[in-house]
């Protein structure tokens, strides 16, 4: 069992190790009496934000499967509580909390790990404090916006791809608010052009279009699977 012996070990590497299916019970037991000092160090620590993401994208949530990503989503608040130094049953209200302080007064790591898992689990409301705040930067404002809407990469996107998370014609309007007047923003302090500022938000617009009528089609398609087996 010498090769599950792990130099340096990290929250990750950990993570790995158990959830593998390649590794028998035994020989995770194995890895944990091994590891024993390093692992009880390592998670007495805080989560990094680099670690936390690559944890979350290694959790990937499934379309169609809301029961099994609801256990996903237990385990995630586990992690982000782990990662924050706070407990479980503290979770929600640290999220409302970030959005109702304006955000500025919590660490910006504290704040990243935070939207990775409220772009997989929060609340629609949620969703949209957290895309106005990755684009109140107007220096960075182009890379997060297209970076955010495409698809598999963690973001708002993907959060309304899920049939759980509908987007109505309410919620695209507010998103595309956030979109034109952090836009705007950054060309009034100088960081776009007028050429591009108005050229990405009516891209942007027809990208959130896509993704809402990509989600009419997921249900859609769900609804008729579902009539085809009379369920």
């Amino acid at each position: 069992m010498s090769e599950l012996k792990v130099n340096p070990i990290s929250s990750l590497s950990i993570h790995k190790v158990l959830a593998s299916s390649s590794l028998t019970d035994k020989q995770k037991a194995e890895y944990i009496r091994l590891n024993s000092s390093e692992i009880r160090r390592t998670l007495s620590s805080d989560i990094t934000e680099a670690e936390f993401a690559k944890i979350m994208s290694n959790r990937p949530l499934i379309r169609l499967r809301p029961l099994k990503n609801s256990f996903t989503k237990q385990g995630d608040k586990i992690l982000l509580a782990k990662s924050l130094g706070i407990k479980t049953i503290e979770v929600n209200n640290f999220i409302d909390n970030v959005i109702k302080n304006g955000f500025f007064d919590f660490p910006e790591e504290s704040i990243e790990k935070t939207k990775n898992y409220v772009y997989r689990h929060g609340s629609k409301k949620q969703v949209i404090a957290f895309f106005e705040y990755e684009l109140s930067n107007t220096k960075t404002v182009l890379e997060r916006l297209y970076k955010t809407l495409e698809d598999d990469s963690g973001g708002l996107a993907d959060y309304f791809s899920r049939p759980i998370h509908r987007m109505d014609n309410i919620t695209l309007s507010k998103l595309y608010n956030a979109i034109d007047n952090n836009l705007k923003n950054a060309c009034s302090e100088g960081e776009i052009t007028k050429t591009e500022c108005d050229s990405t938000a009516e891209w942007a617009l027809v990208r959130i279009y896509q993704i809402q009528n990509n989600s009419k089609l997921i249900r859609a398609f769900n609804k008729y699977k579902l009539a085809a087996y009379g369920l």
